[in-house]
């Protein structure tokens, strides 16, 4: 019976002379990243770069990402929605819906950021009471 030691372990780990194991996983790089993510941080990217221009904490407003909107628009709505604004009810902070798969198909990669940050400060100034334009 062969009896365990730090040599034999080696030995098994390095049976065909390439050397030991590397990482389960690789570092995080940008070309890593998903669509979906990609699309996060540029929805936290006009978040951040709306509360600069504010000059006030938007931290009682609830920012989400969804796919697409659902099949039954608001009744205001015309088209298909980019973004929309749920006001606060009761205890509930009000919330702004980025819709992420509309957004890109209007949006080329250069134009995105834009876009996105146009969709955020026409939701944001609705809720606000202000015109957008104060916004971008």
């Amino acid at each position: 019976m062969a009896r365990w030691s730090p040599e034999s372990a080696l030995r098994r780990r390095d049976r065909h002379g390439r050397g030991l194991r590397g990482p389960l996983a690789w570092p995080p790089v940008p070309a890593m990243r998903t669509r979906s993510g990609r699309f996060d941080d540029l929805v936290l990217d006009a978040i951040q770069l709306i509360e600069h221009r504010l000059g006030r904490d938007l931290s009682d407003l609830e920012v989400a990402v969804e796919e697409v909107p659902p099949a039954d628009p608001a009744p205001w709505e015309s088209g298909i929605a980019l973004g929309r604004l749920f006001p606060a009810e009761g205890s509930l902070p009000a919330r702004v819906v980025v819709y992420r798969r509309p957004v890109e198909s209007r949006g080329q990669d250069d134009e995105l950021a834009a876009l996105v940050h146009e969709v955020l400060a026409e939701q944001v100034a609705s809720m606000l009471g202000i015109d957008p334009e104060d916004l971008l």
